[in-house]
C-alpha cells in the first residue's frame, strides 16, 4: 500500500509538474492570445465583459465546460459573462436557437449543461428543429411555449446578431474566449505554442490566460 500511495503521490506530482512547465508564465500577444483589429464595443461598465463562443456538438466545447464555469465563479463580479452559439454552416442554426430559447425562457442555468450531457454522453441528436422540441418536452418544458419563443422574431434576430458578432471576432474555431471586446483566447491558440500536449493541461493554460487578459483589462478601466 505504501508503494502504492508512493506511486499515485509521484504521478500527481509528475503532472502538476508537467502543467507548471506547459501553462504560459507570461502570456504572449500573437503566441497565447490574440488582439483584434478592430475593437469592439462592450456593455460591461466598469467590469469586463468575457465572451465565449460555442457550439453544442462541439466535443472541445463540452470538454471546457465544467473547467469554465468554474473560473466564472472564482471572478465574482469583476466580470459580465456572455455566451454566443456560432454557426459555421446553416445546419448550426438549430441550436443557435436553442440557446437563445432557452435564454429568453430564464432556463440556461436549467438545461444549458443537459443539452451538452444528452449530445455528448446519451449521443442523442440534437440538430433539428424537432429533435431539439422532442428533448426539449422531455425536460418537463411546456413544449408548445417553446416552440413559440423558438420560432419568434425576438430569436431570429437573435441569431442574425450572432453571425454578425461571430464575423466581427472572426471567430474560427470553438470554444474561443473574446476578453474585453479585444482578445481572444481558446485551448487551440494557446496549444499553438505549447504543442501536444493533453486537453485539461491546455484548457488549464487557457484559464490561466484568460486571468491575465481580465487583469490586463480591468487595470486599464482604472
Amino acid at each position: 500500500m505504501r508503494i502504492l500511495s508512493k506511486l499515485l503521490a509521484a504521478a500527481s506530482f509528475s503532472l502538476l509538474a508537467l502543467s507548471a512547465a506547459a501553462s504560459p508564465a507570461s502570456p504572449q500577444d500573437g503566441v497565447d492570445y490574440r488582439t483584434l483589429d478592430v475593437p469592439q464595443q462592450t456593455a460591461a461598465g466598469n467590469k469586463v465583459e468575457v465572451t465565449e463562443f460555442f457550439w453544442y456538438s462541439c466535443p472541445h466545447c463540452f470538454a471546457f465546460e465544467p473547467e469554465l464555469q468554474s473560473w466564472i465563479k472564482k471572478q465574482g463580479d469583476k466580470i459580465v459573462f456572455k455566451r454566443v452559439p456560432i454557426a459555421f454552416r446553416d445546419t448550426f442554426i438549430p441550436q443557435q436557437k436553442l440557446y437563445y430559447t432557452l435564454e429568453a425562457l430564464g432556463m440556461v442555468d436549467q438545461l444549458h449543461g443537459k443539452v451538452f450531457h444528452a449530445i455528448h454522453v446519451d449521443r442523442q441528436r440534437l440538430d433539428t428543429d424537432a429533435d431539439i422540441a422532442d428533448f426539449i418536452a422531455r425536460q418537463g418544458v411546456d413544449k408548445k411555449k417553446f416552440t413559440d419563443m423558438y420560432n419568434s422574431f425576438a430569436v431570429q434576430t437573435k441569431v442574425r446578431q450572432a453571425a454578425q458578432t461571430q464575423n466581427a471576432y472572426k471567430v474560427d474555431g470553438v470554444p474561443l474566449v473574446a476578453i474585453a471586446g479585444r482578445w481572444l483566447t481558446s485551448p487551440s491558440i494557446v496549444g499553438a505554442s505549447l504543442g501536444n500536449k493533453p486537453e485539461p493541461i491546455l484548457q488549464a493554460s487557457t484559464l490561466q490566460v484568460m486571468d491575465f487578459l481580465v487583469s490586463k483589462a480591468a487595470q486599464e478601466k482604472k
